[in-house]
């Protein structure tokens, strides 16, 4: 059993995994100030209380540097082994980009999950904090991409500086023209953001000259967005984990 940990900005999202298959998929808020005592509190409950047996190794993929040692604590704390993926890791593929080592390690997860399960030019596009579309050659090459405002973020925005406008959740409204403010909101938000992927991916595809990429949708809004995108062929929720689960064979070889 290993125990596979995305640190993200907003969320933290652990997978315990036997091989490649999921057994369990939990999300904690990320919270910077957090101590190494409070997350072993934290992921042992979430274990014991899944039934899951203490993994012996983890592996890492951080973009909140504040929270790795906490992190590290976590694993002395439960005798696992840890290991954080970075750009620099010996892993099987390779980042042609200016900076190397400033690629997000859950790029990184995300480049070596599409190298090994998809093994064909790849698109994709990850609905965080962020949203991000990474472009990857059927060989496991990184080769760029975009980084654009999270899903979330502008409607977060709008609600925060408008006195009148409640705050929403991002979902899929009924139809597209609202007839109240609350409708209108739901729509405005969501459909921005679905013609905003499709209008990005259009551009990939029309700028980078390869034979029909597959496009995949991942992240915690993957099933609520991937769906109504034209661009999207595929949804695969946990993509990062589970390129955190492949580097688990390269990091501890």
């Amino acid at each position: 059993m290993i125990l596979t940990v995305d640190i993200g900005n907003t969320e933290t999202v652990l997978g315990a995994f036997d091989e490649l298959e999921p057994r369990h998929v939990w999300r904690l808020a990320t919270e910077r100030r957090r101590t190494g005592d409070e997350l072993t509190l934290a992921a042992r409950g979430l274990l014991v209380g899944s039934d899951v047996e203490i993994p012996e190794r983890i592996v890492i993929a951080s973009v909140v540097p504040a929270l790795n040692r906490a992190w590290t604590a976590v694993g002395r704390a439960l005798g696992a082994e840890t290991r954080f993926l970075t750009g620099g890791s010996p892993v099987p593929i390779r980042l042609e980009v200016d900076h190397p080592l400033e690629v997000g390690a859950d790029r990184v997860a995300n480049t070596l999950a599409a190298a090994h399960l998809f093994g064909r030019n790849t698109i994709v596009v990850d609905l965080g904090t962020a949203t991000t579309f990474d472009c990857i050659s059927s060989d496991g090459v990184f080769l760029g991409g975009v980084i654009a405002p999270g899903a979330t973020m502008a409607l977060d925005q709008l609600t925060r500086a408008t006195a009148q406008l409640p705050q929403v959740e991002l979902e899929a409204p009924d139809r597209v023209i609202g007839t109240n403010t609350l409708a209108c909101l739901l729509s405005g938000g969501f459909y921005s953001v679905v013609d905003g992927i499709d209008g990005i991916v259009t551009r990939i595809l029309a700028e980078w000259e390869r034979d029909e990429p597959l496009v995949v949708a991942t992240g915690g809004l993957a099933t609520v967005v991937g769906p109504h995108c034209k661009t999207v062929d595929r949804i695969e929720p946990v993509l990062t984990l589970t390129g955190l689960a492949i580097a688990d064979r390269y990091l501890f070889g």
